[in-house]
């Protein structure tokens, strides 16, 4: 039996739950049904059949796909990025912040750092232009992979 119902979690994933109940969420050990009912408060808000299996971000998942029963990569809006244990950044539409008026758009002036040493990698959907991650690298530097989850280890033996 979880400490907190359904409702209250989709308002924490929406974030509209009262604060009150959200420092009593942080600050309290986690309750065994917690994480069932975290996916399934993001499983109502898509659209798309495949089950989460793994939150990456607010608007990132890994999913098993209902086609094939892979593990993918995938949007909100259903795009499939690819395997999950491939950088899905390499299947994104990819703006690159190199240049001074690049940075201006997001920086005051005199605060931008110098694109001689930094750049900003912004990653979107190629297909609902969702922004899914931004990076601030070297300009040399490759696209960094995050992290590739151990899934099997996480549900075998975290949950």
């Amino acid at each position: 039996m979880s400490a907190y119902t359904n409702e209250q979690i989709s308002h924490l994933v929406d974030g509209t739950l009262d604060w009150d109940t959200t420092f009593r969420m942080l600050s309290m050990p986690k309750d065994q049904q917690r994480f069932v009912q975290y996916l399934a408060a993001l499983q109502e808000k898509v659209s798309f059949p495949d089950r989460i299996i793994l939150p990456l971000g607010p608007h990132l998942y890994i999913v098993q796909s209902c086609q094939d029963k892979r593990w993918v990569t995938q949007c909100d809006c259903g795009h499939v990025f690819g395997d999950y244990r491939e950088n899905w950044k390499l299947h994104a539409m990819i703006h690159v912040r190199d240049s001074p008026e690049a940075m201006a758009e997001v920086y005051p002036p005199l605060m931008a750092p110098d694109t001689q040493w930094q750049v900003y990698r912004e990653y979107y959907c190629p297909q609902c232009a969702t922004m899914h991650d931004v990076e601030a690298p070297t300009p040399w530097y490759p696209v960094i992979h995050d992290f590739e989850p151990d899934i099997e280890t996480f549900y075998q033996q975290w949950l």
